[in-house]
């Protein structure tokens, strides 16, 4: 999961430096997607108690 947040900061900070106009939504969808893997991952613990 640290990779893949990793990898989407790189990709948004490029986009960002290029002066896309879609910055503002590529960086909402990388943090919409690291909220859910950290609800997704806390979920799957209680739930199976890992």
């Amino acid at each position: 999961g640290a990779l893949v947040g990793l990898i989407g900061a790189v990709k948004v900070y490029q986009k960002w430096n290029a002066g896309d106009q879609d910055t503002g939504k590529v960086a909402a969808a990388w943090f919409g997607s690291c909220v859910f893997l950290v609800v997704v991952a806390t979920v799957i613990q209680s739930f199976f108690g890992v």
